[in-house]
């Protein structure tokens, strides 16, 4: 069993996981190889309900490619634009058009999985927190513009943040600067168009490579590590605190607040926590889209998973290039049970990036399951002065 290097700031302790059988042991004893960091946050609230919080990290700071997860901010930052913008009957669910760009992608003029036909800002959000669609993402990634993207999360504080292309899609980063024209209707009425864009953002330069052949996006194999340098980063201590800053806005500083209404909060929080099968608006088939799809922690995405009424978990995973990472914030009603908990594991063993599916089954996602369980058992068992009311995050579904 190697020796661990714990950095100065680690103060997630090793007790919890030590002599844990299987691969939750496994894995933390080889932490440095897995590249695993996470983050723990302990809830306590007082008299007045106000939320008390102790955070445990875990080899956090290091670069890991964080896939889906950047969906988060997207969905938060897209809805807090239309309070900007602030223009009658213009709101998430108004129906929108979106112009093609030569040579980068085409546009959109309908959606066939609404039940409108017509898309939206509301309905992509859904898809990108019921099964992770990648093009729901691109459209918001649009809507919000890649410089507005980023300037917003580093006026948040989150200054080393780079949010630099869309996902799923093989483009050059020129490419990725651009931004398409929208036209959102409302009544067959034009109310709200938005001009093409380009970003002229200059990002901090990195060194960030991995691995030691990668396969592109024609399944052809490359030699040589993956340049990460020019791709997405999102460092786990800021998605934490992203999702510390739905949750609880009243308790995080007006810097990392976010212009949203209640309205916005229930319908971010149901989206969020609701279940493939739940969603009657987009419709998806069970026997591929399971309840615990996109549900690692604590249920590591097992399609024979059930999960309690009582238990919500309300997250944003991502998993690529050999990296699966989680963010969530869980909750048993039951037992009145809270906390938030973000992870990040890399699986690829042999160096090369891209053949990373089996690995993510049978490593990563029982790795998850296995950390949600543990801190779930410890929250469960530990005792609290003030019983904490979750009914603001009862779901509506």
């Amino acid at each position: 069993m190697q020796t661990l290097h714990y950095r100065p700031t680690d103060n997630f302790r090793e007790s919890w996981w030590r002599h844990k059988k299987g691969i939750l042991e496994a894995i933390f004893s080889q932490a440095e190889d897995y590249r695993l960091q996470v983050i723990y946050t302990r809830i306590d609230r007082n008299e007045q309900q106000e939320p008390l919080f102790q955070d445990y990290h875990f080899r956090t700071g290091s670069y890991f490619y964080p896939a889906s997860t950047v969906k988060l901010p997207a969905a938060i930052l897209a809805m807090e634009k239309f309070r900007d913008l602030n223009i009658e009957n213009l709101n998430i669910h108004t129906p929108l058009y979106i112009n093609p760009i030569h040579e980068v992608n085409p546009g959109v003029i309908q959606d066939r999985s609404a039940a409108s036909g017509h898309a939206s800002i509301a309905h992509y959000i859904k898809k990108i927190f019921l099964i992770s669609d990648n093009d729901a993402y691109n459209r918001l990634y649009e809507f919000i513009g890649q410089e507005a993207f980023n300037r917003r999360l580093w006026e948040n504080g989150y200054k080393d943040v780079q949010i630099r292309h869309r996902v799923g899609l093989p483009l050059h980063e020129e490419a990725n600067r651009q931004t398409n024209a929208m036209q959102f209707l409302y009544q067959g009425q034009n109310i709200y168009e938005q001009p093409p864009a380009y970003s002229r953002i200059v990002f901090s330069p990195r060194e960030d490579r991995i691995g030691k052949a990668w396969y592109d996006h024609r399944g052809v194999l490359q030699q040589g590590p993956m340049d990460f340098s020019i791709r997405n980063r999102l460092p786990l201590a800021s998605l934490h605190d992203i999702m510390r800053s739905i949750f609880f806005p009243e308790a995080v500083t007006n810097q990392q607040r976010y212009r949203l209404t209640e309205s916005d909060y229930d319908f971010l929080y149901r989206c969020m926590s609701q279940y493939p099968g739940e969603s009657i608006d987009p419709v998806y088939d069970p026997r591929q889209y399971h309840q615990a799809y996109v549900k690692f922690l604590l249920y590591g995405g097992n399609k024979l998973a059930n999960i309690p009424a009582d238990i919500r978990i309300f997250n944003k995973p991502g998993w690529a290039y050999g990296f699966l990472t989680d963010t969530a914030y869980i909750v048993d009603f039951g037992n009145n049970i809270e906390f938030l908990l973000s992870a990040t594991v890399y699986v690829n063993k042999d160096g090369i990036l891209g053949d990373d599916q089996l690995a993510f089954e049978t490593i990563g996602k029982p790795f998850l399951q296995a950390l949600g369980e543990m801190i779930y058992k410890m929250e469960l068992e530990r005792p609290r002065k003030v019983t904490p009311d979750l009914s603001r995050f009862q779901p509506k579904v």
